[in-house]
């Protein structure tokens, strides 16, 4: 009985609820060089033209949501690599703000650990991120799923060099097990109303919001 229970929750652990899933990155206009270059990763089950996130955004990430574990975040973590180096290559000296939420948040968080040492003028907003370490709080939800969500999504860390990282946890069992898993699926979905708006966000922000509470590294 356990285990069912376990495996329901699961089912719901990372997930986003409301959104279309059609995947379709390539309908986006090429982005301008001026100015910051936005890109935005959505949680489960979200597509590029409806991931939540507002304000100057520049690019929306496609990718398969519709399941939340480590072969997502890969295919995630792959898209995004692509748009955020072509643009690179286009404006070589703009500066990149990502942001992702939940499923997106581990995204961005995989793909900083795996590209910092390789990319500058970058930081990044992690949003309910399932790969947060505490503390303040504990670790998120992909430590205890850890084995059933599989790598790259596993895990917890705050391996990201020198690229200004700001982390938002509100009261939420995605990224912070203490928040106890019956937190889940309300404090998930409506505890970030403002923190998807990427203008509230700087550009070398470098720090964690956790229960309203300002924390530095």
């Amino acid at each position: 009985m356990r285990a069912r229970k376990t495996a329901a929750a699961l089912a719901g652990l990372l997930m986003t609820a409301g959104f279309s899933v059609a995947q379709n990155p390539s309908a986006q206009a090429a982005a301008a060089c001026g100015g910051t270059y936005t890109i935005v990763v959505g949680g489960t089950g979200s597509s590029w033209n409806n991931d939540g996130f507002y304000g100057n955004i520049q690019q929306h990430v496609g990718y398969p949501t519709q399941i939340p574990n480590g072969a997502s975040a890969r295919a995630g973590v792959n898209e995004l690599n692509r748009l955020v180096r072509d643009q690179r290559a286009a404006c070589p000296g703009q500066h990149v703000k990502m942001g992702g939420y939940s499923l997106g948040a581990a995204v961005v968080h995989i793909w900083v650990t795996e590209n910092w040492q390789t990319f500058d003028n970058v930081n990044a907003v992690l949003i309910a991120d399932p790969k947060r370490q505490g503390p303040p709080g504990a670790n998120g939800g992909a430590v205890p799923f850890g084995g059933i969500v599989g790598a790259p999504l596993a895990g917890a860390d705050t391996f990201f060099g020198n690229v200004p990282v700001k982390t938002i946890c509100h009261w939420d069992y995605v990224c912070d097990e203490s928040a106890g898993i019956w937190t889940y699926p309300a404090n998930h979905v409506n505890n970030y109303p403002e923190d998807f708006n990427m203008d509230h966000h700087n550009d070398s922000a470098n720090e964690q919001w956790y229960n309203g509470n300002w924390y530095a590294w």
